[in-house]
């Protein structure tokens, strides 16, 4: 049964086979400043540095705290979730408190669906009551994944000239 993990050296195959080719964030992984290039020889920094984040470190100026899980099935990498702990302005407006996402190759498996509800359970133990989370007008697979597990739709988001707009939800968790 998949379930949240910490990243640990552990996946770095299955991490590596799904990181490296991707377009997105071609010269390094967006938090951890490590060069894609040079990521598999560092693979022990690179994960320190993602888990030190919900500590505060290793943090880009502007981002806040934030706790990495990856969605794992034995040794086997099929995503990740970001839970952010608290949101400044931007993140109020299009990031949200949970990000996520599953490796193109695991989709269409219902693994999205869990991978937000696990990530949903961890902002809850954080403290966290009522989650913000966004997700692209175009991207209707994300919409239905929200939605599903509990997201109230709340407003369309402009993101500028040439850019999809971002729907933002709220989900209730209540208090722990």
């Amino acid at each position: 049964m998949p379930k949240l993990v910490k990243p640990s050296v552990k996946y770095k195959k299955g991490f590596l086979e799904d990181f490296l080719p991707r377009e997105v964030m071609t010269e390094s992984y967006d938090t951890t400043n490590i060069s894609k290039g040079k990521l598999a020889n560092n693979f022990p920094e690179f994960i320190k540095r993602l888990n030190l984040q919900s500590e505060g470190e290793y943090l880009k100026p502007g981002y806040v705290n934030q706790t990495i899980f990856w969605l794992a099935d034995g040794s086997r990498y099929l995503g990740e979730a970001d839970v952010r702990h608290q949101l400044n302005g931007h993140l109020k407006k299009i990031g949200g408190h949970i990000g996520y996402y599953i490796r193109p190759n695991e989709r269409q498996k219902g693994y999205g669906k869990l991978i937000l509800k696990l990530a949903l359970k961890k902002a809850k133990s954080l403290g966290i009551e009522n989650v913000v989370i966004t997700c692209d007008i175009t991207n209707l697979g994300s919409k239905k994944i929200i939605e599903s597990n509990g997201g109230k739709f709340e407003a369309k988001v402009n993101m500028g000239k040439g850019l999809p707009k971002k729907l933002r939800f709220k989900i209730k968790l209540g208090s722990s």
